[in-house]
């Protein structure tokens, strides 16, 4: 057995609470070593009620199997010894501890969970857990309001620069509510629209002012009760890493140079300041962004007057936080306590472009931006660099990283203002962009909408990614294809909270499967991404009659003899397998016959 392998510790990764009488447990193994996990616990005060519970492997990478258990008590769950006992494959037992790994029970040393605290607790809005989010740049979405255009604004449609300006705005929006109800959307994600430099105003200047070539404080109102009114929720974009250099303390800085009450409120490199990014830290070596202080305390005040103001006085449904990775932390951990103490249902999204897992501790983020899970698309739907094994590995490695909870309520994207439109990486064939689109919408998580892609707009990165939407008076082909999975999304609720497993991974055939489960609820999604048409084998939990989800096509499942090699079959009890006939770049989506309605 590989023991350099076997990995838990009594942290948050490892062991942290759902409820306060609900533990989740989680152990790391090496791949397809370990027959069977057992977790060992009991109250320290009370060593001959010790009990014994199976661990399920939840997860399967391509070099770790990530076993999980939920343990439930009467009253909080406090003082809990425990340690764990692993059977591998040849029937050797071993067991692990704090000390490590060996062949005999251990006698001391054991783990010990001490206090499941209320703040412990994760809390997250109930409503966040695999809603479906639509990002607008609102400069390129829709000119709703001709007389706040700039001086300088260009035709709509003209090619983007970092630099013009197009007329779009929060009225745009506001007048295109319903056709974003027809396609689905629950909750809008705009990039910021306080007054600031540049066209995508990530150079603030005035935090509490609606930029004026987006319209007033009051449109804005306007805007998120016409979308509550519509059943949207509203998401802002919060820029507090950094500032524009128009920001009035930031000015006061330049004015008053070291006597500026200000001058705590940025990074200075050296006196006299001057704009230059040799003066003072700043985005990259950005000099029209000046990082902010944010370990300041004032600085601290100062932003959580902004976020409490956008929820208080105009009903945000939260934020979106921008490079959260590069601000303190003392920033988001006293804005999560503060907001959720008086907001429990908004919602804190943080942008990094890798593991989130320092935002993700129950202390400052709900979710991120989910860049790894676009990644993992792109290259697989996109780039096509990617087997089958190699994509659940991968899939599997992201999900284990992360608990259950924060899984389904991940930012999942496929693209942003920040990258390449995604169907510029499946070179503008739709019918890949189309499969990405399904899986992005049946996998856990809450899947983003990057405004335009349903109408086919592509593109390459910044400028080119943040081109105008196009409203030619007809719905694009991919329009009604987010529609039809967006609907799914919403019927099934396995879908939206339930479990996730791969069962197929076939390089040969290019096809991949996976089910997701909700108590007796189950869909299982396959995808084909060959040029040819294949017959594929798709194993399932259960033998007898199967249906697509539109209830046009029956399948018979036969049964399933244990021994004929399916994917994962050692952690799976398949029942059954059907053999499937799939068209090139196609997906089925099956349940069981008159099993449930959704």
């Amino acid at each position: 057995m590989k023991r350099e392998a076997v990995f838990h510790i009594n942290t948050e990764e490892y062991i942290y609470p759902v409820a306060r009488n609900r533990l989740i447990v989680r152990i790391r193994t090496a791949k397809k070593e370990i027959r069977q996990c057992q977790i060992i616990y009991w109250d320290r005060t009370d060593c001959a009620g010790r009990k014994i519970l199976d661990m399920e492997c939840a997860y399967r990478d391509g070099l770790f199997d990530y076993f999980q258990a939920n343990l439930v008590f009467p009253r909080v769950a406090r003082y809990q010894k425990y340690y764990f006992r692993l059977k591998e494959t040849n029937g050797e037992i071993w067991y692990y501890s704090v000390f490590g790994i060996g062949r005999q029970e251990p006698g001391d040393n054991f783990f010990e969970y001490l206090y499941a605290n209320q703040n412990d607790v994760i809390s997250v809005p109930g409503w966040a857990q695999g809603t479906v989010y639509y990002q607008i740049f609102p400069e390129r979405f829709f000119n709703g309001d001709g007389r706040n255009d700039p001086d300088s604004c260009m035709e709509w449609g003209t090619p983007p620069t970092r630099e013009n300006y197009m007329g779009g705005d929060l009225e745009g929006i506001r007048q295109k509510i319903p056709y974003l109800r027809r396609l689905g959307i629950e909750c809008l994600y705009l990039n910021p629209i306080f007054e600031g430099d540049f066209n995508h105003k990530y150079a603030t200047t005035d935090y509490f002012r609606i930029d004026p070539i987006f319209g007033t404080n009051e449109t804005f109102r306007a805007l998120v009760e016409d979308c509550h009114g519509a059943g949207i929720r509203v998401v802002l974009d919060g820029v507090f890493n950094h500032t524009g250099i128009h920001f009035p303390p930031f000015q006061d800085l330049l004015k008053k140079q070291e006597c500026s009450e200000y001058r705590e409120w940025f990074l200075v490199n050296s006196y006299p300041v001057a704009v230059t990014h040799h003066s003072y830290e700043c985005v990259g070596a950005y000099k029209w962004m000046p990082k902010l202080n944010t370990a300041n305390r004032k600085v601290r005040e100062f932003v959580l007057g902004v976020l409490d103001h956008w929820i208080a006085q105009y009903g945000i449904d939260g934020w979106r936080l921008d490079v959260a990775d590069e601000t303190d932390p003392a920033l988001w951990q006293e804005a999560r306590l503060y907001l959720k103490e008086r907001y429990p249902e908004v919602i804190l999204i943080g942008e990094t472009w890798g593991y989130g897992g320092r935002l993700l501790r129950g202390n400052q983020m709900d979710c991120v931006m989910n860049y790894m899970f676009r990644d993992i698309v792109r290259d697989y739907f996109g780039k096509e660099i990617l087997t089958e094994e190699e994509l659940d590995h991968r899939l599997n490695r992201m999900l284990a990283l992360h608990r259950d909870q924060t899984n389904r309520l991940m930012y999942n994207l496929l693209d942003s203002h920040d990258t390449e439109r995604f169907l510029y990486w499946c070179r503008q064939d739709r019918r890949r962009m189309m499969l990405a689109v399904a899986f992005q919408m049946l996998f856990p998580g809450s899947p983003a909408v990057y405004y335009g892609d349903e109408a086919g707009i592509t593109g390459e990165n910044d400028p080119d990614c943040r081109k105008c939407m196009v409203w030619s008076g007809r719905e694009d082909e991919l329009f009604s294809w987010y529609q039809k999975w967006i609907h799914v999304r919403k019927k099934y609720r396995c879908i939206r909270e339930g479990s996730y497993r791969t069962i197929l991974a076939d390089r040969q055939g290019k096809a991949f499967g996976f089910v997701r489960a909700c108590g007796k609820e189950r869909i299982y999604a396959f995808f084909h991404k060959g040029e040819e048409s294949a017959e594929i084998i798709c194993p399932v939990l259960e033998a007898g009659e199967y249906e697509d989800i539109e209830g046009t096509e029956c399948f018979r499942a036969e049964r399933a003899d244990g021994k004929a090699g399916l994917f994962n079959e050692d952690i799976m009890d398949y029942k059954g397998v059907i053999r499937m006939k799939m068209e090139p770049c196609s997906i089925k989506v099956i349940k069981e016959k008159g099993g449930f309605e959704g």
